[in-house]
């Protein structure tokens, strides 16, 4: 097919292609047309590009022709457009080929078209050629201005960074054809921000132009302009805003704005408590801002410390203070930052510094003891009122007030007002080596008191002081056994040999070692049985000095042993030593005799277990017993009824006539059958209010059946023991008259009621159960 191609105008220029035929091109090589169009031979079928400039206004505007080189003009053949967009983009005459647009175009939509061809003969039906394949492509044109796709736009950059610090890059995107002229080069420019920031044009690359202090200004806000066209005339531009932070850099140091601080603190205060607090002011922000408060040469009496939250410098006693000793501190304090970086070390060089003022107020001291504790001895026996020591204490306050010394619950010492402790008891060092005494000292203040100035005791101002008193030893305890020796002595034994070793101790404290002497008494020298070694170690040795012993005539023997230690007076005591003859057995030992005087002990001790535990129990039986005796006094008395007896209030509606009730009556109504009291109705105050009736059912029993009753009863006290000690029975014999409700007995009552039925009182449960019975009795009896 041979088609011809016009295109009206690309850019304003008119053009005009001339028609090919598809046999003349044999080749895929490109063949270059005016204004850049072209056209190829692909898989035996011709396909050329229209050049089409977008965004037209109109409608229905011609972009080319297709014409087949075997049209003759007429009007056979009829022309076919087919592919995306035939029809509802572009539409063609059928008779003359002519291609036109429906629609506006945007190549930034869509660039290229791909549209098929076909010429059909008219009269025939059939297609004259294949089908030929062409593109329609949409050229641009500077219709999109440039758009910055990452807004908004921040950045930080430290403070005083130096000239040429990156801050940020910012890009802009233009949706034009970026191979089509300059529609799509960006330039960038700077419409705020002069002179701390600059931008280059073709990057967009922000950078700081000079230092800046984030104290002065913290934050800039930036605006920055992008052009297409590199800028010529006619180019669309688009703005963004940058904001730019400045980051704190620890370039200021902390500086007292208070020259001179001035505190006051008791001489009273303990240590570590805060006297007063110091504040330095840091423009930094953050850990920049964080600083270390510290004291020049280093006080033995006064620290700082930071508070962490506030950064405010705390003073504190290090230790307590005396107004008397000295009144006033002054001393100078300085600041520093606690993170500097070695490159900003150039602000940091001196410490801001201020002075600090500390006037100690004098306060009303208790006395205070020359020494934290005294220590005294004194030798026990000593007489009453010997000099243990003195105790001195003074008010440190200028006024220099009299003390009064007391002592706390001691029988064995006392101090008088001048500190002096003597002794009030004898001393034993055996019984207590040592006393721990709390001496008390008031101080005195002066006082009017009947016009005339008196020293009372300020108990406000005490204090006090331990005192430790050693009663030192004499040798004042004679040495004795050191236990209780059971001897024994075989009637058999030779003369020289040993029965039994001794030893000795001695209660008083010796600064040397103890040394006992054992001897035998005089008497016991020259006429004893045994006689005694010494062995020189604080023990001895007792043998016998004859040959044989009776059991039956002398089966004890009784020694004095005087024992004597080294101290100064050296002390001797007699002690007795008991031997007892034994009736040995063939080996010659004792054992046997002392096995017997064990079983005699222990059958001794077993009878007194023995007797304790009788007596135990016969104690605890007497108490059980008694608590049995309550017990049973508890039951009630009449048991077998199960009911519970109280005092009972019963309420009646009728009431007796008092003093009106005069009328006589004949005891023998009490015996007569039973008979019912005629209704009456209650008299009320108001005639508005109902009345009521109540209907009394009394009976009165005969006098038979209530004696068995009153007879069952008295049996039933007299043979419970734990009944009360007395019996009660209230017997009601009348009623009085003149009531206004009415009266309840069945005193003249004149109508009868043998036909009343009393079986109703069955059913009111076992309290009833008794009337029930008697009522029951008597009707029966009348029937």
């Amino acid at each position: 097919m041979n088609c011809c191609f016009l295109l009206p105008f690309i850019l304003g220029i008119p053009l005009i292609w001339p028609c090919f035929t598809a046999t003349e091109i044999s080749t895929t090589e490109e063949v270059e047309h005016p204004v850049g169009s072209h056209f190829r031979v692909k898989r035996g079928w011709m396909w050329n590009q229209f050049f089409v400039p977008e965004e037209r206004n109109e409608t229905n505007y011609h972009i080319g022709q297709l014409r087949s080189d075997l049209d003759n003009g007429n009007n056979s053949f009829q022309y076919k457009l087919l592919g995306a967009g035939a029809g509802s983009i572009f539409v063609i005459d059928e008779r003359t080929g002519d291609i036109y647009a429906v629609q506006k175009l945007d190549r930034e939509e869509r660039s290229l078209y791909t549209l098929r061809a076909q010429v059909i003969d008219s009269t025939t039906g059939r297609a004259v050629e294949p089908e030929s394949e062409f593109v329609i492509r949409v050229s641009d044109i500077n219709d999109n201005e440039p758009k910055f796709l990452d807004e908004p736009y921040e950045a930080i950059v430290p403070e005083m960074s130096p000239e040429g610090t990156l801050v940020i890059q910012v890009t802009a995107n233009d949706a034009d054809d970026p191979s089509s002229g300059n529609n799509a080069r960006l330039l960038y420019s700077l419409l705020q921000g002069q002179p701390y920031f600059s931008i280059e044009p073709t990057t967009g690359v922000i950078r700081i132009s000079t230092k800046m202090d984030r104290e002065l200004q913290d934050e800039y806000w930036v605006i920055i302009q992008a052009k297409d066209m590199i800028g010529l005339p006619g180019a669309l531009s688009g703005t963004t805003s940058v904001l730019i932070k400045l980051s704190d850099v620890n370039d200021n140091k902390p500086i007292f704005k208070d020259r001179l601080y001035r505190f006051t603190v008791s001489e009273l205060a303990p240590a570590g408590t805060s006297v007063g607090k110091i504040m330095a002011y840091d423009n930094d922000i953050g850990e920049n801002a964080e600083m270390d408060y510290s004291i020049e040469d280093d006080s033995q009496t006064f620290d700082i410390i930071t508070n962490n939250k506030t950064q405010e410098g705390i003073v504190i006693l290090k230790r307590r203070v005396d107004f008397e000793h000295q009144n006033q501190y002054r001393f100078r304090a300085n600041v520093k930052n606690r993170h500097v970086d070695e490159k900003l070390m150039e602000y940091h060089v001196e410490a801001s510094t201020t002075f600090i003022r500390v006037q100690v107020e004098d306060e009303d001291e208790p006395p205070v003891f020359l020494v934290p504790y005294y220590l005294f001895e004194i030798f026990e026996e000593s007489p009453h009122g010997s000099f243990v020591g003195m105790v001195s204490a003074m008010d440190p306050d200028q006024r220099k007030s009299p003390v009064r010394y007391s002592m706390t619950r001691s029988k064995v010492f006392s101090i008088d007002d001048n500190g002096t402790i003597v002794t009030t008891n004898p001393l034993d060092r055996e019984i207590s080596a040592w006393y721990n005494l709390s001496i008390t000292a008031t101080e005195k203040s002066l006082s009017i008191v009947s016009g005339k100035e008196k020293a009372l005791d300020n108990v406000q101002q005490t204090s006090a002081v331990p005192v430790y008193v050693q009663v030192l030893n004499i040798n004042d305890h004679a040495p004795e056994f050191s236990e209780y020796y059971d001897t024994y002595v075989c009637e058999n034994a030779g003369s020289g040999q040993v029965i039994q070793t001794i030893s000795a101790v001695d209660r008083d404290e010796s600064i040397e070692d103890h040394h006992f002497y054992f001897n035998l008494s005089r008497e016991d020298t020259k006429n004893s049985s045994f006689i005694i070694i010494d062995n020189e170690d604080n023990t001895a040795v007792i043998l016998t000095n004859r040959t044989g012993f009776s059991l039956q005539e002398e089966p004890v023997f009784y020694i004095s042993v005087l024992i004597a230690d080294n101290g100064i007076p050296s002390l001797t005591s007699t002690n007795t030593l008991t031997i007892h003859i034994c009736d040995c057995d063939d080996h010659g030992s004792t054992q046997t005799c002392r096995n017997k005087d064990l079983m005699l002990a222990m059958g001794f001790r077993t009878e007194v277990i023995l007797a304790i535990l009788i007596s135990v129990m016969i104690i605890f039986g007497f108490i059980f017993l008694i608590l049995g005796l309550k017990q049973r006094r508890k039951q009630p008395l009449f048991p077998e009824k199960g009911e519970d007896f109280r005092e009972n209030i019963f309420r009646y509606d009728d009431e007796g006539g008092g003093e009106e009730d005069t009328e006589a009556f004949d005891i023998a109504e009490l015996r007569s059958s039973t008979v019912m009291r005629e209704r009456k109705p209650r008299r009320t105050a108001t005639a508005e209010i109902r009345s009521l009736y109540r209907q009394s059912l009394q009976v009165g029993p005969d006098s038979a059946i209530f004696r068995k009753f009153i007879l069952e009863k008295l049996e039933e006290a007299n043979t419970d023991p734990c009944a009360p000690p007395f019996d009660s029975l209230q017997t009601y014999a009348f009623e009085g008259t003149g009531s206004l409700a009415g009266s309840l007995s069945s005193l003249g009552s004149a109508a009868s009621d043998q036909d009343e039925n009393y079986d109703y009182l069955n059913e009111l449960g076992p309290r009833f159960k008794r009337l029930a019975c008697m009522f029951g009795s008597a009707m029966q009896s009348n029937n």
